[in-house]
């Protein structure tokens, strides 16, 4: 009998708590859904910690060595850069050389200028051009020696390759060298020439302290606008035009 009794008890004991656990649910389930919808809106809305909020190991930025890219074998060395020598050319004096016969009158008449070496320069024996420039780009020519001597030192020089040519001077020398401009060239209205950036004192070679400064002096020059220059890789040279 006690232990019927003991069962009742416990079994009413259960029920009561079921039910007040029950009640207590209804109660604060409101309450708890609530909550958990105003921290998951918290969380989607608010900005994502940064890597140094989270305490994460930031990546050690790498530092790359700078990558010269060379342009493809099949583009032409010459670009719409080029339109600016082209520009000075035909606005700066005679206009185009048309043959060897108006070269000549032009040479007769002194509108164009024999150079052969100077200060801080040397005119390399020519094979498709003739060292012959306007006199204007011949003083332009001479500050430009000048202030190589003066960035290095007094009988320091480099050397042109290649000066003034008329058309059929620069036809001959497309047949054989694909990176010449084909059609109209600077070269053609007196006021273009290249020098080299591997032939410096007469000797043929990499000179880097000598590169350096005689492209340091032509960036000058163009900043006062004073000419055009452009670095043709394939030739090792800098073709120059004076504005």
């Amino acid at each position: 009998m006690q232990l019927q009794n003991s069962r009742v008890i416990q079994l009413a004991l259960i029920f009561i708590l079921i039910s007040a656990g029950a009640l207590a649910t209804q109660v604060y389930m409101p309450e708890l859904k609530k909550q958990l919808k105003e921290t998951y809106t918290a969380l989607i809305t608010q900005p994502k910690a940064s890597a140094i909020e989270r305490d994460e190991a930031l990546p050690i930025p790498l530092e790359l060595p700078e990558i010269s890219v060379a342009p493809p074998r099949t583009a032409p060395v010459i670009t719409k850069e080029y339109d600016n020598h082209l520009y000075a050319g035909e606005n700066n004096g005679f206009g185009l050389i048309e043959n060897e016969d108006h070269f000549n009158q032009l040479t007769e008449s002194k509108r164009l200028v024999l150079i052969n070496q100077g200060t801080g320069y040397e005119v390399m024996k020519l094979t498709h051009s003739y060292p012959y420039i306007t006199p204007q780009a011949k003083i332009v020519l001479e500050e430009l020696g000048q202030a190589f001597q003066n960035l290095t030192s007094s009988k320091s020089y480099f050397t042109l390759t290649s000066v003034t040519r008329t058309p059929e001077q620069q036809n001959s020398l497309r047949k054989r060298n694909r990176n010449a401009t084909s059609g109209v060239s600077s070269h053609s209205y007196g006021v273009s020439f290249d020098i080299s950036y591997i032939r410096f004192n007469g000797k043929k070679g990499s000179n880097r302290a000598a590169q350096k400064k005689l492209e340091l002096i032509l960036d000058e020059f163009q900043k006062a606008n004073k000419i055009f220059f452009i670095k043709e890789r394939k030739q090792s040279c800098y073709h120059i035009t004076v504005r």
